[in-house]
């Protein structure tokens, strides 16, 4: 099986006439993908020492805390307060977690129907919802009261949408099917 790094170095040979890249440094690459999670307004002093635990076992890498940048009371957040946790991985552990995240972790979704084109930004990137933290492999089933959800954005060198589509067929992401029907 080819694995995600595979596909994205020969990106270049199957798009260089569609996109007219001159040189391999043109084709689009995925430059680092962040997995971040918002602890909103969770107490239990529990859960918040779970979260950062099981996030660096997903990630293999120890999660950064997020804090707010001002108070807001109406959310009854301080200035300073941890507001989540966010982890950055660049090269090989970014190639090891898409290949987990693409042909294991998607598939154990439950009522999984692909994932939104809608999804890429203005900036080219890709940002995937995850409802719930238990699709992956490295988390424990038997906690189900502690579930969480987390964000995963995928920051790409893509010039435009359709290339960024394009780079992320090409490496296995299932994306619903465009339906025909009105």
């Amino acid at each position: 099986m080819e694995t995600v790094k595979e596909k994205i170095n020969n990106f270049f040979e199957k798009f260089k006439d569609v996109f007219n890249y001159k040189n391999r440094m043109q084709s689009p690459k995925i430059k680092k993908v962040v997995v971040s999670v918002g602890i909103g307004s969770i107490t239990d002093k529990e859960k918040l020492e779970l979260i950062p635990d099981r996030l660096a076992k997903i990630t293999g890498q120890a999660p950064a805390y997020t804090t707010a940048k001002k108070s807001i009371a109406g959310f009854k957040v301080r200035q300073g307060q941890t507001v989540g946790y966010k982890v950055t991985l660049r090269g090989e552990r970014m190639y090891n977690f898409l290949d987990k995240l693409i042909h294991i972790a998607l598939p154990r979704t439950r009522d999984f129907r692909g994932l939104s084109l809608n999804a890429i930004d203005e900036m080219s990137n890709y940002t995937i919802g995850i409802p719930e933290h238990t699709i992956f492999p490295e988390t424990s089933d038997e906690e189900l009261k502690n579930v969480f959800g987390m964000a995963v954005t995928l920051v790409t060198t893509a010039n435009s949408k359709e290339e960024t589509e394009k780079l992320l067929r090409e490496i296995g992401l299932p994306f619903k099917e465009k339906s025909t029907a009105q």
